[in-house]
């Protein structure tokens, strides 16, 4: 697609958003080109060239990543059997969910399941922290203790009731560019004057699970927590986190330290018996990292647990 003016494209943004929430609300239901352009009110053709262009993906190569990795998820945390997984995400035969899962891990569903159905096996997903391979389960367990000593010497973690928040968000896919979607929602903050208030902090909320999403598919939102009144316009969109109950973690790290302090929480969660919930996980910024003196970020990151 040609370049595209800057309102255009927030435009886009902002109608592929609320087809982003459908497809997380909807992921066993009615998925079509045509029902879902309805939602961004454009026609099913000029939907699947806007939607390419916003995700460089097409919709059904969407939907479908998505219902797999979901299946994935389920494959590492759930006991349903491997058909009940295939219904529950979606697909209406074994043989289409399994072809389709393949061609995303290179492996069937149910080797998939058996290598990651032991703590071991979990240990080596802590390989790609550092891009090194260990041979051997005594390595994986000295890992596994390093990091959960780190945690423990580098954050306050508690257990917390959180309050339903009201946040102003920008949606960005990926990894890379992460720094200048935070710097357009404090442009577009300052403009509004909510910096200002007592209770703005930004932050950034993961519909992805980096254990089965590639980085650069990785969806979030960057946003501010404000009880002020503004205007959904153009790339900034309406959220919300809704209350319940949050492991939350505060650390005080670079910005190298934050896959570190993510899977660590983790860790600490499953060493202490509690189970996600399925709402996102989520950050809040405590401080602006650049007037920090060792240029760190004091940050509470938040898993949401039943």
């Amino acid at each position: 697609m040609e370049v595209l003016d800057k309102k255009i494209q927030a435009d886009y943004q902002h109608r592929v958003n609320r087809v982003f929430k459908y497809i997380d609300e909807n992921l066993e239901g009615d998925l079509s080109l045509q029902a879902v352009s309805d939602i961004a009110f454009f026609s099913p053709y000029h939907f699947h060239r806007v939607f390419k262009f916003v995700t460089d993906e097409t919709l059904n190569e969407y939907v479908t990543r998505r219902k797999i990795e979901k299946a994935a998820l389920e494959l590492i945390h759930r006991d349903h059997s491997i058909t009940e997984i295939a219904a529950i995400c979606g697909f209406k035969d074994h043989s289409s969910f399994t072809r389709n899962f393949k061609k995303i891990y290179n492996l069937s569903p149910s080797l998939f399941r058996k290598q990651n159905s032991n703590e071991f096996s979990k240990i080596r997903q802590l390989e790609s922290n550092n891009g090194q391979t260990y041979p051997d389960y005594e390595k994986y367990i000295c890992i596994i203790n390093n990091l959960k000593n780190w945690v423990t010497m580098n954050a306050k973690i508690d257990i917390k009731e959180i309050s339903e928040m009201n946040l102003a968000g920008i949606t960005h896919i990926g990894m890379h560019g992460v720094e200048n979607a935070f710097e357009r929602l404090i442009k577009w903050a300052n403009s509004k004057n909510l910096l200002h208030h007592p209770e703005a902090k930004m932050g950034r909320i993961f519909y992805d699970s980096f254990k089965v999403t590639s980085p650069t598919k990785i969806r979030m939102d960057i946003f501010l927590v404000s009880n002020q009144v503004f205007e959904a316009k153009g790339e900034i969109h309406e959220l919300s986190i809704r209350k319940g109950k949050c492991i939350v973690g505060r650390f005080e790290i670079t910005p190298n330290d934050f896959e570190k302090a993510w899977t660590g929480l983790f860790v600490w969660m499953n060493e202490n018996g509690y189970k996600k919930s399925v709402e996102n996980p989520f950050e809040i910024y405590q401080n602006d990292f650049r007037q920090h003196p060792e240029n760190k970020f004091i940050v509470d990151l938040h898993i949401p647990i039943e």
